[in-house]
């Protein structure tokens, strides 16, 4: 059984790789990337840390993509945007994101509204160059 100190050793670094990086990685990414560092971490330690940190609201989850579920550390409301192509997911820091439509939200049920994710989806930029639309 592993000691508390080396299961909050791991838990730190499973939230600090998070913080570090702005890619929205997946739970394999992280184990990948600290497994050099931390030869005894399982991807099991990962999700379950990812699990308590969604729990905890250390980070949010903004979904699948192309089968894998994918984190954000900025638990700020901010806009994403997920390539269907490469599967990349962007931040788009210059668009805000509208607090009325979490106002009409909470209006529309009665209720309130504790969070808004706005994501848009399409084509980056480099996955949209190969098919440029043709014009007559």
């Amino acid at each position: 059984m592993e000691t508390t100190a080396k299961r909050f050793r791991k838990r730190e670094a499973i939230l600090a790789c998070l913080q570090g990086t702005t890619s929205h990685p997946g739970a394999e990414w992280v184990f990948e990337q600290l497994k050099p560092q931390i030869p005894d971490l399982s991807l099991g330690t990962v999700y379950r840390n990812l699990s308590l940190f969604k729990e905890q609201g250390k980070i949010i989850s903004l979904g699948t993509v192309k089968g894998v579920e994918r984190f954000d550390a900025n638990t700020a409301p901010h806009v994403h945007f997920i390539c269907n192509g490469c599967g990349r997911v962007l931040d788009l820091a210059q668009i805000q994101v509208p607090t009325q439509l979490s106002d009409a939200a909470a209006s529309s049920m009665g209720g309130r509204v504790d969070s808004c994710q706005l994501t848009f989806a399409g084509l980056c930029g480099a996955c949209k160059t190969p098919y440029k639309e043709e014009t007559p």
